[in-house]
């Protein structure tokens, strides 16, 4: 394997270099006034679809763990109606066109304000919001999503109390991370384990090895793998870490014949190496990273 960009995917794997400039943006955006960022004390429910989600959960486990307020993180398309009271609804959408947002978005009450994070602004879910932050900044012409959701979690951990000094530390961990590429072969299995907050990112970055390379991969809680999961590592499977994995849980997946992988920094900053992974395993394979089977840059239709 090799850090050198590849051909097929390459437009993709552009997009994924770029993120230390874009959260170095996020961060001074998040300084300044944002319409509709929930404020402290706030029950707030956030909903998105697949990396949207994603984000969704990491942004609601960093609000509360802060103390900020309640925050509920809900799939879209399984969003009927509320059935708990909340003072803002956020719905987070790269394109601002998802059919499982906007009908979600149809069944709220409309007196409850809507804040919508968008890399697209004038779009279905941009006219039904209250407010909107504006992340078109970080918007990608790729199918699969990389720079965007990073950028939203950089704003969201700026916001909710992150030192100036941990916030130049990812900039220079994201930067260490485009810098290496990507360096490890294809596995028959990928596992990717991640605590905290980065339990969400660990799905994240599974999610993308799928969708780019049409690999196996999974992703759990670290300490879930422990109970059931790891009965199907073996010789071929590698698990990896966004966050650091305890060594007692190494042990037990070395002792299955696994690889074990720990992260070198920051959790956002293993993601983009696990993006770079996802690009170049797919090339390998004769996958373009920047036109995944089956899938397109929004779900528009039922």
């Amino acid at each position: 394997m090799t850090a050198q960009r590849p051909t097929l995917g390459g437009e993709t794997w552009d997009e994924i270099s770029t993120q230390p400039e874009s959260w170095e943006r996020a961060h001074a955006q998040a300084d300044g006034e944002l319409s509709g960022y929930p404020a402290d004390g706030e029950r707030v429910l956030i909903m998105g679809c697949g990396t949207s989600y994603y984000a969704a959960i990491a942004w609601a486990w960093i609000r509360e763990q802060a103390g900020h307020g309640v925050t509920d993180a809900v799939i879209a398309s399984e969003f009927t109606s509320l059935t708990r009271q909340y003072d803002r609804v956020i719905a987070i959408s790269r394109s601002g066109t998802s059919v499982d947002v906007v009908e979600a978005l149809e069944r709220l009450d409309p007196a409850v304000p809507l804040t919508a994070v968008l890399g697209d602004l004038d779009t279905p879910i941009g006219v039904r919001a209250t407010d909107i932050i504006d992340l078109s900044y970080a918007d990608e012409t790729s199918v699969v999503q990389t720079r965007f959701p990073t950028t939203l979690l950089a704003l969201v951990r700026a916001r909710h109390g992150e030192s100036v000094e941990a916030q130049a530390a990812l900039i220079a961990a994201g930067r260490a991370s485009v810098e290496a590429g990507a360096d490890a072969q294809m596995a028959r299995q990928l596992v990717v384990l991640g605590a905290g907050y980065a339990a969400a990112l660990a799905q994240e970055a599974a999610l993308k090895c799928r969708e780019s390379a049409g690999m196996w991969a999974e992703a759990y809680a670290t300490g879930e793998y422990r109970h059931g999961p790891i009965s199907v590592a073996a010789p071929g499977t590698l698990v990896w870490g966004v966050t650091t994995i305890p060594s007692i849980v190494v042990e037990a997946i070395e002792a299955t014949g696994a690889s074990v992988r720990q992260p070198a920094g920051d959790p956002l900053a293993e993601l983009v190496t696990l993006q770079f992974h996802a690009v170049a395993w797919a090339a390998s394979v004769g996958r373009d990273a920047n036109l995944p089977i089956h899938l397109s840059r929004s779900v528009m239709t039922i």
